[in-house]
């Protein structure tokens, strides 16, 4: 008698209620499913089921292990769709959100080896810079950058984000090199509205010394404020995917590095973990490494993506 056919049985009856209702679930008779929970329960040595003639209870030690055994069968069904999936090609429609700027700057050449390698999916890329809700608006994949917070969506981990301070030579030269926090102040600051500074680093001393600078340039986009640092107009902390080429060109400079925040993270968001299509794994799978450790935009000598 195989174990998994005695936990599967024990789970049916907890499920269902009965040993009737948990033989036409499993498509045996009731009889065998009552020897199943009998069976696995001599072999536990442990009573898990109380019976009367006209309903079941289900004892302490059934109700732990029915948790537990519901787990391990869920991840066995898993495990046969993974395999099962490895034989079918990934195909159809493949809806993804992605923050403007980075899939402006990266995303094109990813998508086209994607599709290389998979030609059976057609890609449907929609830019916003908002919380999607992945579920709501029928995306597979939202892209999104940021310390993720708990929630009931699967997250992966794609690549690191870097953010740093940096400045034009040519508005260094004339308003001066801030070698520490305090010097900020003196400086004019091109602020990234869409995120407050509080919530982007709300405990890096960055916080306080940028809120004593001038406001030069507000605005919700990074390549703006990153093209405006570059023209000389103040200091700039963007992503190194967006200000790594204009640093590696010289055309800014990294400003105090030792205060730099902790890394960021770019995830694929997605809603379910069980029953993932192929072409939402394969996506995630491809996209994985795809940048490179560091990315390629952190090198600052490297001016083009992966072939």
């Amino acid at each position: 008698m195989d174990r998994l056919d005695t936990m599967r049985a024990f789970v049916a009856v907890v499920t269902e209620g009965s040993f009737t209702l948990a033989a036409e679930r499993l498509a045996l008779s009731p009889q065998l499913v009552s020897k199943y929970v009998s069976r696995l329960e001599q072999e536990l040595g442990v009573r898990l089921l109380n019976r009367t003639t006209r309903k079941i209870h289900i004892t302490e030690a059934g109700s732990r292990y029915a948790l537990r055994a519901q787990q391990v069968l869920d991840d066995i069904d898993e495990m046969h769709r993974q395999l099962d999936d490895l034989q079918d090609s990934a195909q159809g429609l493949l809806r993804i959100s992605a923050p403007v700027s980075f899939a402006n700057l990266h995303m094109a050449p990813l998508l086209y080896y994607f599709q290389r390698a998979h030609p059976l999916v057609s890609i449907d890329l929609q830019l916003n810079d908002r919380k999607v809700d992945i579920v709501e608006e029928g995306f597979d994949i939202a892209l999104r950058i940021g310390h993720l917070k708990d929630s009931s969506l699967i997250a992966k981990l794609i690549t690191p984000i870097r953010l740093v301070m940096c400045a034009a030579p040519t508005y260094l030269a004339e308003h001066g090199t801030p070698h520490t926090l305090e010097d900020l102040q003196h400086h004019h600051y091109l602020h990234y509205s869409y995120l407050e500074i509080n919530n982007r680093f709300p405990e890096h001393p960055w916080r306080h010394a940028l809120s004593q600078a001038q406001s030069g340039l507000s605005c919700n986009n990074g390549e703006v404020l990153v093209k405006a640092a570059i023209a000389g107009a103040g200091i700039v902390i963007q992503p190194t995917f967006i200000s790594g080429p204009a640093i590696a060109e010289g055309l800014l400079q990294v400003l105090l590095p030792e205060h730099e925040p902790d890394a960021m993270g770019l995830y694929a968001v997605y809603a379910h973990r069980q029953l993932l299509a192929s072409k939402v794994r394969c996506f995630i799978d491809f996209m994985t490494g795809y940048f490179g450790e560091p990315p390629y935009w952190d090198h600052f000598d490297q001016q083009s993506g992966p072939a």
